[in-house]
C-alpha cells in the first residue's frame, strides 16, 4: 500500500489532546468537527486513561472543597 498525493495522514493525538477531549466530553459541549478528528485521532487507550485521571481528579477536587467546607 503506498501513500498517494491526495491521502490524509492520520497522526496520533497528544496527551494534551486526549485531556482536552475527555475534559469536554465531561462538560457535555463537544463540536461535531472535533468529535468527528477526536475519533480518528485518539486510540481506545488514550481515551480511557484520561477518562480514569479525570474521574479521580474530579472526585479529588470534589472531597477537598467538601472538606474546606466543613472545616
Amino acid at each position: 500500500m503506498s501513500v498517494q498525493p491526495g491521502d490524509a495522514v492520520i497522526r496520533k493525538a497528544t496527551a494534551f489532546e486526549a485531556a482536552k477531549a475527555v475534559l469536554w466530553s465531561f462538560l457535555g459541549v463537544r463540536k461535531r468537527a472535533d468529535y468527528d478528528r477526536d475519533s480518528v485521532s485518539l486510540s481506545p487507550v488514550q481515551v480511557i486513561v484520561a477518562g480514569l485521571i479525570g474521574g479521580v481528579l474530579f472526585v479529588a477536587s470534589l472531597l477537598l472543597v467538601v472538606k474546606l467546607i466543613l472545616a
